[in-house]
């Protein structure tokens, strides 16, 4: 406990945390606000085809805030301290105060998926306030099983972006990757063109646990099942290559 507790200081200490949770906080709000409007007229008439994605995709869209959560967790590590400090790395104090790098992984992570849920449900009072604003009666109903696959959604996507920056070190490689991913163009719809093993990566699985898609082949819990087991995998190997790596490299 007391591992998690100087993890979460660390990581409240950052500058940079607050836009993180000013972006997860409000972005889903904003992207939910902008297609409420773009469907207002089709949902008013009865002829939505997109109903069930009202609001949703601002969840779907907006988590970039935990990704930069997840990436800063770790990145942070690495930024070399004041010459007051040594000129070191926060890494080398980090692990002397904590021995075992598993713990140390182990408790940042747990900071992570913590304050990622609850930004989470930060970002779905919002979402649900920007609907209702611009829609007003004719809000669909929210529905709590898909707002629980949008709170795990959000906790494995911080995770995998943990994962990947514990592999690289750097946080400019998984955050750019990411953010496009999720935001701009997603990878795996890219690549389910080519293959359909493609619409098992995480982010494709991760979406059938509260978005429903048109080629939808998976189950809510079955696609929450997948992501799941991509983030163990990727922890895990991440947690081989941090025990082995040489931290002053």
């Amino acid at each position: 406990m007391r591992a998690f507790n100087a993890e979460l200081s660390k990581l409240f200490s950052l500058p940079s945390i607050w836009l993180a949770f000013l972006i997860g906080a409000f972005a889903p709000a904003v992207i939910a606000a902008l297609d409420s409007i773009a469907q207002k007229g089709e949902i008013i008439a009865g002829v939505s085809t997109r109903l069930s994605e009202v609001g949703y995709i601002g969840l779907a869209l907006g988590v970039q805030g935990v990704i930069i959560i997840g990436v800063l967790a770790v990145s942070s590590e690495y930024l070399t301290e004041s010459s007051e400090s040594g000129g070191g790395n926060q890494i080398t104090t980090s692990l002397t105060v904590v021995s075992s790098r598993l713990h140390f992984l182990l408790a940042k992570a747990g900071v992570v998926t913590v304050i990622s849920i609850l930004l989470c449900i930060v970002a779905m009072l919002t979402t649900v306030s920007a609907t209702h604003l611009i829609l007003g009666d004719y809000t669909p109903a929210f529905e709590w099983s898909k707002l629980i696959g949008a709170v795990c959604y959000w906790a494995f996507t911080a995770l995998l972006a943990f994962g990947i920056t514990v592999l690289t070190k750097n946080g400019i490689i998984p955050l750019a990757v990411l953010i496009i991913n999720t935001s701009l163009v997603s990878f795996s719809f890219l690549l389910s063109k080519i293959t359909k093993l493609a619409l098992y990566l995480p982010d494709r699985v991760g979406l059938e646990m509260f978005m429903f898609t048109g080629d939808r082949f998976l189950t809510p819990f079955t696609g929450g099942l997948v992501m799941f087991a991509w983030v163990i995998v990727l922890f895990i190997v991440a947690a081989i290559i941090f025990h082995r790596r040489d931290v002053a490299s």
